[in-house]
């Protein structure tokens, strides 16, 4: 299994080009977060790839910070952010881990397609919650690789194994709330968009 950041540089490229598989469910996931964000707000994204649902949301908020830990990523991002005209946005190449922010300095946190591809993720959620100011909002979207088939878990670990797929989490649905609600978080909204994959808008409180 490779680096996740080498994985990822890799992959950029065809990762970029590749059309949105759902793009209903992606315009719902869209819709949803807009319900919980203001014109004052400050959104951290992480895993933010290509860039475009930042870019998207953008004009509707104060300021975002974009991050990936791919370079080849944000260099994308933020040729489309330039050619969006987009003005009150910066990103920076870096994990949640490498990055340091002011704890409470956001009012959303936007963790889309990359909580399954973290080896820590009860430590991503923690540190999600203090970088939230109080009554923020956590919107996750996450493959839930254990409820997925065996046949599809065992072709993942072949994958990993020959360096053709990045290093995964496996977790339920129920164990990724119970995450969320021993870190303290409530759950605000709860799609399961999929049998593999959820989408969740979590508060803390």
């Amino acid at each position: 299994m490779k680096d996740s950041k080498k994985f990822w540089d890799k992959s950029a490229e065809k990762y970029i080009k590749s059309p949105i598989k759902d793009e209903a469910t992606y315009q719902q996931k869209l819709a949803i977060t807009q319900e919980f964000l203001r014109p004052d707000c400050k959104v951290l994204e992480f895993g933010c790839g290509s860039g475009a649902t930042a870019i998207f949301h953008a004009p509707y908020v104060e300021h975002i910070v974009a991050t990936d830990i791919s370079d080849k990523m944000i260099e994308a991002a933020q040729r489309k952010a330039i050619e969006a005209g987009v003005k009150n946005m910066v990103f920076q190449q870096g994990t949640l881990d490498s990055l340091t922010f002011q704890n409470e300095s956001f009012d959303a946190v936007l963790g889309l397609n990359v909580l399954h591809l973290l080896e820590d993720v009860d430590g991503a959620i923690a540190k999600v919650y203090r970088l939230l100011k109080n009554d923020g909002v956590f919107v996750s979207s996450t493959s839930l690789i254990a409820e997925i088939n065996l046949f599809f878990r065992w072709l993942i670990s072949g994958m990993q194994f020959l360096g053709l797929a990045p290093y995964v989490s496996r977790f339920t649905k129920r164990q990724l709330i119970s995450k969320l609600l021993e870190s303290g978080f409530t759950i605000e909204r709860e799609w399961q968009t999929s049998h593999e994959s959820v989408f969740i808008v979590a508060r803390k409180s």
